[in-house]
């Protein structure tokens, strides 16, 4: 079921909008899709984006990954593909390897 929401996340200062949020039920996770507006700044790393969704969500770190951030050419605009699981458990369990890598493994490094 796919639910289009207008709930808004601050990223590290920047604006992201929750634009489509739906629950795999089967895989035990929320598939969420944000457009963060960040113009004139470079785009937020996949860490500020991980936390900020944490934070937001109300849950551990984690459980939050990051599969993709794609940013518009020219346009300031950030499309980022995030997955929130209900534990730690599945998300190593469906995550592929460079994903969980890229996110900085389980518990990510804070600097």
């Amino acid at each position: 079921m796919s639910v289009t929401s207008s709930r808004l996340i601050d990223v590290n200062g920047y604006k992201a909008e929750v634009v489509l949020e739906r629950y795999n039920r089967l895989i035990g996770r929320r598939e969420i899709t944000l457009r963060i507006n960040h113009m004139l700044n470079p785009t937020p790393s996949r860490l500020q984006v991980r936390l900020s969704v944490a934070k937001a969500y109300g849950v551990d770190v984690e459980r939050v990954y990051v599969r993709s951030i794609k940013t518009e050419y020219g346009m300031g605009v950030s499309r980022a593909e995030v997955h929130v699981y209900d534990s730690v458990e599945r998300a190593l369990a469906f995550e592929p390897k460079h994903i969980v890598e890229r996110n900085g493994g389980v518990r990510p490094q804070l600097q």
